[in-house]
């Protein structure tokens, strides 16, 4: 930074008694740098009290004893006080009030002055940033507060955000360890860490050797390691139940909701039935997985009575009132869209809302009254939608089902709870669905089939078991209902143009449309480019792959063909389910878009005085953007997560062998999902044989250049657990299998990759 002449933008020092000696005092330098714009170095201090010669080396003298009295900080050339704040600096947010208000604390504070001072944060309402969070990190222009008023106000600064900063390239998560003295090391738990980080004395937080920890990065590396800070001590790294917190303190994924959130919760008044449609009559039902402790959803169907509707039938799909709780603009309400959404962990739940909320006052209880907002449709024969309408109403569950215990008492067996539901409710669900099954196969969604896996924990957190859930028609029932009643919330708001979030799903990039034309031809399967691109056309793809060889690769290859699916204010339709319009309508307990849905239909149906504010309105494109990234964020999260205790689980298998899918290919090797427990690992190129293998983009394949001997995506092969660090949920692996057989690549569009060092067979 150029430092402007001392004339310009100096203020002229106060001259003491020991300054007329030949040194300004303590207090004049301090001061001086106080009230000093810009950087402040030995120069301009030497410049500005006139001193030369001998001078300097007194004022080098004097500046090093304040620096170890510790009423100076260093960094570079720059000098600041260590009990004043720089005008812009980097602050972190530490509470917000019953008001909204911010308050924060500086990140770079030396605690030897005691505590670091509060600062207010005044947010400018015109900015287009969503304000900030308990834990985000902003760069802000503070202003000291007279005397006067730091006392009665409790605060000493108030700061404008000049901008956010990213917490992931300042925080870390990792294994403490503690080294000779008083330094340690934090071993960090990312993939992507090249380094550890140094711990300097004072700045270990009281750590223990071993232990789980978050800190903060407050030197990057240079000539050495980088050098961090300790904030929180997470647990004992070795307890499978602290697994999760790595990722939820490396994401920053909020897990503590704040004080004042807990508060409004405490004061939340029940419903009222007033103004509501009464469904208590109706068997409502819901239908969850088993270990489901929310329900935000219930249906019913029954025949339509309408003699022109012959075959037809009426639905009903009620979904918890979230809305008539969490009031725009409320703590309760500026935290869910902090959150964006509920994280889902094997062995704990990351909620939107707190628990009161989401497991009582909101939940579709068995035999409890509850508030909701019900969406009525009726469909003819065929599943064609005729009418729907939207009411506020008031439920009461009839029966809390598991899936498959609803599916069990379908096909004849089932508990006695869910055969008494069998006449009333069950058989009119499952009539209603067969006849929006129809529709659905005329409408052609994509049909994608990639089962998931699901983690099965002991009681001390460990994995007791890997398994695939079957896929029944109960799971396919509910889908298919919540899609109507989505359907229907966005049709409806659209005509009477609301403003709402679309979860919108755009069609494939015409890149992405040719390169999987290209992989296509090497299965012999046609597909014309330039056409309009339906999700039909995918199936059809699909069902030339089945039985065949490929079928597992060509779904892979499909899958990595489509968009991300994400939230809008406009719409753009959403491709795989092959729909004009489609909004999220049945989850408002666990996603703040359907909240926002849920608003917009209070408002747009004249359903209340609760609906959209005109600050929903006016934050509408940034709360799209944030809650898109909070549900990417929390994606990630729970993959990695999966990855560490797989990776925990295995790490007394080395030298094991497995059976493993080919799930990626790169030019250093193979991506590889074992098929027992889903565990993700990889296979470096040095382990396949004493040849150059050449990346085949097309194909998704390496391929020996002298031999053809190729290694597939999708391919089943045979591999043998050489690495593992549960920390990072990293697994290596050595290929024992034989590539398949083919033809050398051709030289053109190939990339080639350097001889393996060793052999792989052994």
């Amino acid at each position: 930074m150029k430092r402007p002449p001392p004339h310009q933008s100096r203020k002229k020092p106060p001259r003491s008694e020991k300054a007329a000696a030949g040194l300004p005092s303590e207090k004049d330098i301090l001061e001086f740098i106080a009230t000093s714009p810009g950087v402040v170095g030995k120069r301009d201090i030497a410049r500005a009290f006139g001193l030369k010669g001998n001078a300097k080396i007194g004022l080098k003298a004097l500046l090093k004893d304040l620096e170890q009295k510790g009423t100076l900080d260093r960094k570079g050339k720059r000098l600041a006080s260590s009990s004043s704040l720089p005008p812009v600096t980097v602050l972190e947010i530490t509470s917000i009030d019953d008001d909204g208000h911010a308050y924060a604390v500086p990140t770079d504070w030396n605690m030897a002055n005691g505590d670091p001072p509060t600062i207010l944060i005044v947010e400018d309402r015109k900015s287009p940033q969503p304000s900030p969070g308990i834990g985000d990190r902003v760069l802000a222009r503070l202003e000291a507060l007279p005397a006067g008023k730091k006392s009665v106000l409790g605060y000493t600064y108030q700061a404008q955000v000049m901008r956010p900063l990213s917490r992931e390239a300042l925080r870390i998560v990792g294994i403490y360890r503690q080294g000779p003295g008083a330094h340690g090391r934090i071993i960090p738990s990312g993939k992507k860490d090249r380094y550890d980080y140094h711990v300097p004395h004072g700045e270990d937080g009281g750590a223990e050797d071993g232990e789980l920890v978050s800190a903060e990065v407050t030197k990057p590396a240079s000539r050495g390691l980088p050098q961090a800070r300790i904030r929180a001590r997470l647990g004992n790294a070795r307890d499978p139940r602290n697994t999760s917190l790595i990722a939820i303190h490396s994401h920053g994924i909020p897990d503590q909701f704040p004080q004042a959130v807990l508060d409004e919760v405490q004061h939340l008044r029940l419903f009222s039935p007033q103004h509501r449609e009464d469904l208590r009559h109706l068997p409502l039902l819901t239908i969850d997985p088993a270990d489901a402790r929310d329900h935000d959803d219930a249906i019913w169907a029954a025949p339509d009575d309408d003699p022109q509707n012959v075959g037809g039938h009426k639905v009903i799909v009620a979904i918890a009132d979230v809305a008539a709780y969490v009031k725009p603009q409320s703590a309760l309400d500026r935290e869910a869209r902090r959150r964006g959404n509920s994280t889902y962990f094997p062995d704990r739940v990351v909620p939107m809302l707190p628990e009161r909320i989401s497991n009582d006052l909101c939940s579709l209880r068995e035999a409890e009254d509850r508030p909701a907002l019900a969406c009525h449709m009726v469909f003819d024969r065929n599943g064609r939608k005729l009418s729907h309408r939207f009411t506020r109403a008031i439920m009461r569950s009839a029966a809390k089902l598991a899936y498959e215990d609803a599916q069990a008492a379908i096909d004849g067996r089932g508990s006695d709870k869910a055969r008494m539901m069998l006449e009333p409710a069950l058989r009119p669900l499952w009539a209603a669905y067969a006849t929006l099954s129809h529709a659905r196969e005329q409408r052609g969604p994509l049909e994608l089939d990639l089962p998931e896996r699901k983690i099965l924990l002991d009681e001390a957190g460990n994995i007791a078991r890997v398994v695939v859930p079957e896929r029944l028609d109960a799971h396919r029932l509910v889908e298919e209902f919540m899609i109507q009643a989505n359907v229907a919330a966005a049709q409806e708001l659209k005509k009477r143009k609301t403003p709402l979030l679309y979860r919108v799903h755009e069609e494939p990039s015409q890149e992405k449309l040719r390169t999987l034309a290209d992989f296509l031809k090497t299965v012999n399967i046609p597909f014309a480019l330039g056409q309009v691109v339906r999700s039909k056309h995918f199936n059809r793809i699909l069902s030339q792959a089945k039985d065949t060889p490929h079928e597992r690769l060509v779904h892979e290859v499909v899958l990595r063909s489509q968009a991300q699916a994400n939230y809008r204010h406009e719409n753009a339709g959403h491709f795989g389910l092959s729909l004009a319009d489609y909004a999220h309508f049945t989850s408002p307990i666990r996603r703040y878009a359907d909240l926002i849905v849920h608003r917009a239909l209070i408002s747009a149906c004249k359903l209340g005085h609760d609906g959209l504010s005109p600050q929903d309105i006016a934050d509408l494109v940034d709360t799209a953007d944030l809650i898109s990234a909070a549900e990417r964020r929390s994606m990630v999260a729970e993959r990695e997560t999966v990855d560490r205790m797989v990776a925990a689980h295995l790490s007394g298998r080395l030298g094991t062998s497995f059976k493993a899918r080919i799930s990626g290919v790169v030019g250093a090797g193979l991506f590889v999902n074992l098929l027992d427990t889903g565990a993700d690992g990889f296979v470096p190129v040095s382990t396949l044989g004493r040849s150059f293998y050449v990346l085949d983009d097309v194909r998704h394949a390496l391929v020996s250049s002298e031999t053809g001997e190729t290694f597939q995506l999708g391919d089943i092969v045979d591999v043998k657990l050489t690495e593992v660090a549960p920390v990072k949920g990293g697994l290596k692996f050595d290929m024992l299998s034989d590539g398949k057989k083919g033809a050398k690549p051709p030289r053109i569009g190939r990339h080639r990759v350097r001889r393996p060092e060793r052999p792989r067979r052994r």
